[in-house]
C-alpha cells in the first residue's frame, strides 16, 4: 500500500459525549490512527464537535443565568474551547500511543478559524445538530423556549443551530507548514470557528459548521491523495433502515449525485459526507475519499471494507 497523505475527518464516536467518555474514547481512537501512521501515511487530523460544543454552549448559558455578571458566550467561542480540550486529549493520547510504539513524532493543535458568507441561507434555516440526544417530551421544552430542535437520523431529539459553508481555511498556510515538515496536525475542530470577514477583523458567527466540509476543503488545499471519515458504520447505505437497505462498497460521482437527489442520505448525518466526498472527488483527478467505521480505518485504506466515492 503506497503511503499517502491523509486527511482524516474523526465522527463524535471517535470522542464521546462527555468529558469521562473523551478520555476513553481517544485511547481507542489513537491506536487507530497510530496504525495509519505505522503504514507509513501522512496525516492532518480533524474532528466534530457536537455534543462538546453542546455541552459548553449549556454551561456557559446556565453560568450567565446565575451570574449576570458573566456575559453569555457565543456559538464561535463555545468552539474554539471545544477545539482547545479536545485536541489537548488527542494529542496527548497520540504521542503516548506512538512513543508506546517506538514512535517519536510530534503531534500539534493548530486553533483554526473558517470563514463563511454572512448572506449563506443557513442562518436563516437552523440544520446542525449539537448537544446531547433528548426525549421527545424534552425537545418539546426546548422548542417552546425558542431552541431549534430536529430529530437526528433515527437516535433521538437535538437542538440545531444555523451550519453555513466554509469558504475558506483562515490558518491553512500554518497548517499546510507543519504537515510538510512531518508534523502531525489536529486542526479545523468542529469545523472550525466561524468567522465573518470585516475589513481586516474576523467577526465571529453564530454557527457551527460541518466538520466533513470543511474537511473536504482542507484535503483539497493541502493536496491530499485521500479524504478519509470515520462514523459509526463501516459502510454508507441506500434505503437506511429499511427491509430493502444495501450497503455500498464502491460509488462514482454520477451515482452519488444520483442518490443525493433521490434523498438517500439524512441531512445532519451522511449527507454531508457524502456531499463532501463528491466534493474531493470532482476536484483533481484520482482523489477519492473512504467513508467507514472508526475501527475499520485500516482495513478500509486496504480495500477490504467501506465505500469509497471517487
Amino acid at each position: 500500500m503506497k503511503p499517502k497523505r491523509i486527511v482524516l475527518a474523526l465522527g463524535g464516536n471517535a470522542l464521546g459525549e462527555n468529558l469521562p467518555e473523551q478520555m476513553k474514547a481517544v485511547k481507542r481512537t489513537v491506536k487507530t490512527i497510530a496504525d495509519l501512521l505505522e503504514e507509513g501515511h501522512q496525516m492532518v487530523i480533524t474532528h466534530g464537535n457536537g455534543p462538546q460544543v453542546g455541552m459548553i454552549n449549556m454551561a456557559m448559558t446556565t453560568l450567565s443565568r446565575e451570574d449576570p455578571s458573566h456575559p453569555m458566550a457565543p456559538l464561535s467561542v463555545c468552539t474554539a474551547m471545544s477545539q482547545g480540550y479536545i485536541g489537548y486529549d488527542l494529542q496527548n493520547a497520540l504521542r503516548e500511543e506512538l512513543l508506546n510504539r517506538g514512535v517519536r513524532r510530534s503531534v500539534a493543535t493548530v486553533l483554526t478559524q473558517v470563514e463563511v458568507d454572512p448572506t449563506d441561507p443557513a442562518f436563516q434555516h437552523p440544520t446542525k445538530p449539537i448537544g446531547a440526544f433528548m426525549t421527545q417530551a424534552e425537545a418539546e421544552e426546548m422548542r417552546r423556549r425558542g431552541n431549534p430542535v430536529m430529530e437526528d437520523a433515527g437516535r433521538g431529539w437535538r437542538r440545531v443551530v444555523a451550519s453555513p459553508r466554509p469558504r475558506r481555511v483562515v490558518e491553512l498556510d500554518t497548517i499546510r507548514t507543519l504537515a510538510d515538515a512531518g508534523q502531525i496536525v489536529i486542526a479545523c475542530g468542529g469545523g472550525g470557528i466561524p468567522v465573518l470577514p470585516d475589513g481586516n477583523h474576523l467577526r465571529g458567527a453564530g454557527a457551527v459548521v460541518d466538520k466533513d466540509f470543511t474537511a473536504e476543503i482542507l484535503a483539497e488545499e493541502l493536496g491530499a491523495d485521500c479524504l478519509m471519515i470515520l462514523t459509526a458504520v463501516e459502510k454508507v447505505a441506500v434505503h437506511f433502515g429499511k427491509p430493502n437497505q444495501r450497503w455500498l462498497t464502491h460509488m462514482t460521482v454520477p451515482v452519488a449525485e444520483k442518490y443525493i437527489a433521490e434523498g438517500q442520505f439524512a441531512p445532519g448525518s451522511m449527507l454531508p459526507k457524502v456531499e463532501a466526498a463528491v466534493a474531493f472527488a470532482k476536484s483533481s483527478p484520482g482523489r477519492q475519499t473512504l467513508i467507514t467505521q472508526l475501527e475499520k480505518a485500516l482495513d478500509g485504506m486496504r480495500g477490504q471494507t467501506g465505500t469509497i466515492i471517487g
